[in-house]
């Protein structure tokens, strides 16, 4: 150790050059290159100021879009979201107005198939009685044209009997016309 590293306030002769020729090499450069660098600092300042500036404002821009697309989207959903509350109502009413339609039309279909029914027994009963009355008069012909027959027959029968001949009249009138005389041969 050196005796003037025990001191305070006393610096090594060496250190002190060293600290002189330091700052004549920092002099040295500020007088060559002070300047450029000065201008350098201050353009790499500027740079550095912008960048934060232009990162800021790229940071308040991004965050405003995605704020503005949080919005956007949360607006959609809102808007499919009662779309579909919106379809589903409707769907629901389509429902209840075709199940209201199926009920009454199953009851008209009740109604027809009843009315028809009904016509049906109707035309039935009176086919059943236009038949009856069919047969009745088909009936009471066959009776009136079998009287009839049966008269004519009657009748006939006694013009026949009136003018027929006499059988022992015939048969007397047939053996003289074809008696022939046995008795000269």
């Amino acid at each position: 150790m050196k005796a003037s590293d025990n001191k305070p306030g006393v610096q090594d002769p060496a250190s002190a050059t060293d600290l002189t020729g330091g700052a004549s090499i920092e002099k040295v450069r500020d007088i060559l290159f002070g300047v450029q660098m000065r201008d350098y600092d201050k353009r790499f300042a500027r740079l550095e100021e912008r960048l934060v500036k232009d990162t800021n404002d790229l940071k308040d821009d991004v965050r405003k879009r995605l704020a503005s697309l949080e919005q956007y989207v949360k607006q959609e959903v809102a808007a499919l979201g009662d779309r579909l509350t919106a379809e589903q109502g409707e769907r629901v009413e389509a429902a209840k107005d075709l199940g209201e339609q199926l009920r009454e039309t199953a009851k008209a279909f009740e109604k027809k198939t009843a009315a028809l029914d009904d016509q049906s027994a109707r035309a039935q009963r009176d086919l059943r009685q236009q038949l009856l009355d069919q047969q009745q008069r088909l009936t009471d012909e066959i009776q009136q044209k079998h009287q009839e027959l049966l008269a004519t027959l009657g009748r006939e029968s006694g013009e026949l009997r009136d003018e027929k001949a006499d059988r022992a009249a015939l048969a007397s009138l047939l053996s003289n016309q074809f008696h022939l005389p046995t008795e000269g041969v």
